[in-house]
């Protein structure tokens, strides 16, 4: 059972649930409608997590994902048109990392490190 949801906020979720199943492979859940017809709040999966989304100003701290192939990932996120911080690259605890930013700003990072 996850205890633990992610929340990434964004001027249009609509727009950024659809850039965020292109570019990150993440699978719809659930989508609430808001009154003017947009997506009020967005639940995506993400293998074994859940990062919800919703309406008001990017940014933030970030938000870390493991995955097994960052190379790959890294690749599909560049295709959709992600801005890469950080190139893949093998770290000192044992894991290969990148970061980048979707759309609006918010910082993603991706790796194989799994606490």
């Amino acid at each position: 059972m996850r205890t633990v949801y992610p929340l990434v906020r964004y001027h249009d979720p609509a727009k950024a649930v659809d850039w965020l199943v292109r570019a990150f492979g993440f699978e719809v859940h659930e989508l609430v409608t808001s009154d003017d017809g947009g997506v009020g709040h967005g639940e995506l999966l993400v293998g074994t997590g859940m990062v919800m989304t919703g309406r008001g100003e990017p940014g933030g701290p970030g938000i870390y994902i493991a995955v097994d192939d960052p190379d790959a990932h890294h690749d599909r996120a560049v295709a959709a048109g992600a801005e890469v911080t950080s190139e893949p690259a093998d770290q000192d605890y044992g894991s290969r990392d990148y970061a980048c930013k979707d759309p609006e700003g918010n910082l993603w990072y991706f790796g194989t490190y799994r606490p």
